[in-house]
């Protein structure tokens, strides 16, 4: 099947093939023609299936369609608006706009925080067909009354799991408050959660359901591989798997920015050029960091989960879980970074004796168990003692930093790797504290 057969216009057609794109992913088969027909549309998708392209390119072509026409005097209205999580999945997928429509008369633009608001103010007085934006800077222009969303055809709610996790449902329910109540939805989401299911009860209108991948699943040319270590040879251990087996380009997750920081820091002064990427960075310095890492001249990039959002290099090759999720499907998530398009990837996870019930977790999400690897000069302890694990993701409930709905208290470790949890009269869940038995070094299974 090619693009054409999709029923899309020959401009976009033309500006997909010198992209280098012959022939449709399995979402964009499915998706393209969804949106073309105007219909809702639910879409289960990860990181790395081309479902950027499988709203980008039928929008394109609803929006050029010349048979369909504006309001007859004012200023052309935004007609499309796209919502992402982060400014740099933003930037990315409005790149994505600019490259598809680049034969078509539609003009975009990115409205994104940690940058001046001034020009984008100035972008808004001419014509801006479709919108990307952040949550948060859409509504510090509402506030200053410099967008008009009263004509949005389409709204795009991509990556909706993150953005829930991000707290971003009270910004996401003042924006749909500001649309027209007959548009098209598209929801896009790597993960159907209660939570997104909700989300899209409220929003969507008998919608169209695609999954192409399984449900929470990770890409089966990516390789596993769990080393257990203790907390305080993390950083060796990271450096060493480094040179030892010359890995070029590392993607590395942290829970906290401030542990990004520390951890890059290691690295540097152990003769690997690294760079930390997180919230508290500008917008510039988080550019030129992405910049460098996808060109290669930046041997490790290490991230927080939110930050890592939007994260898109061709053919990345290695992803580090230097610290495991609190959350298993963020997993998923980080991961979803490599192995893509076909290629093959590598994730690898450093684990310490506080976050065995975390790697429990990820392996039920899983349903299979993750194979491991003991580092001759990095046994762990058989009697280390676990701590409790500070949630990165900010101690403000319900907060931009903190998942709304759950708790911010840390995650006890479990007595072993299957071991029941027990509700206390609070209604909380509480694990054993009891540290895990190792088996040659590893997990007792």
């Amino acid at each position: 099947m090619s693009f054409a057969s999709l029923g899309l216009s020959d401009e976009i057609v033309r500006a997909v093939t010198e992209r280098g794109y012959t022939v449709p992913t399995p979402i964009q088969m499915q998706a393209i023609p969804a949106v073309m027909s105007g219909g809702d549309l639910l879409a289960g998708a990860q990181t790395g299936t081309g479902k950027t392209a499988g709203f980008v390119l039928p929008i394109l072509h609803r929006l050029s369609d010349s048979s369909v026409k504006g309001p007859s005097s004012g200023r052309p209205p935004i007609r499309a608006l796209i919502l992402i999580p982060t400014r740099e999945l933003a930037a990315q997928v409005e790149e994505s706009v600019r490259d598809y429509g680049k034969h078509l008369k539609l003009n975009s633009m990115t409205m994104i925080g940690g940058v001046n608001i001034n020009p984008q103010i100035t972008k808004l007085r001419s014509r801006v067909d479709i919108l990307v934006a952040t949550p948060g800077r859409l509504l510090d222009h509402v506030q200053q009354k410099t967008v008009d969303l009263s004509h949005v055809e389409i709204l795009v709610l991509d990556e909706a799991d993150r953005m829930l996790d991000m707290g971003f449902i009270r910004d996401i329910k003042k924006i749909l408050a500001l649309l027209p109540k007959h548009r098209q939805n598209l929801l896009f989401s790597a993960t159907f959660s209660d939570e997104i299911k909700a989300l899209a009860d409220g929003l969507l209108n008998k919608p169209a359901m695609i999954e192409v991948a399984r449900r929470n699943a990770t890409a089966d040319n990516v390789s596993h591989k769990v080393y257990p270590v203790d907390r305080d040879k993390k950083r060796a251990l990271l450096s060493q798997l480094i040179k030892q087996h010359d890995w070029s380009q590392v993607l590395v997750f942290t829970r906290t920015k401030h542990g990004a920081n520390q951890l890059a820091e290691h690295l540097v002064k152990g003769g690997i050029p690294a760079l930390a990427i997180h919230g508290n960075k500008s917008q510039s310095a988080r550019t030129r960091a992405l910049s460098e890492f996808k060109d290669g001249s930046l041997r490790v990039l290490v991230a927080t989960d939110i930050a890592a959002r939007g994260i898109d290099v061709v053919d990345l090759p290695h992803v580090v879980n230097f610290e495991l999720p609190n959350v298993p499907e963020d997993y998923v998530h980080r991961i979803g970074r490599t192995g893509r398009a076909g290629a093959s990837g590598e994730a690898v996870s450093l684990v310490c004796v506080d976050e065995y019930k975390l790697l429990a977790d990820i392996e039920r999400l899983l349903k299979r168990e993750l194979p491991e690897e003991v580092v001759p000069g990095f046994e762990p302890d058989r009697n280390a003692k676990p701590e409790p694990i500070q949630n990165g993701r900010g101690s403000t409930p319900g907060g931009r930093g903190q998942p709304r709905g759950r708790s911010s208290a840390p995650r006890a470790p479990s007595q072993g790797r299957g071991a029941a949890p027990t509700r206390e009269a609070n209604g909380n869940v509480a694990t054993p504290r009891t540290p895990p038995l190792h088996r040659s070094g590893g997990r007792h299974r």
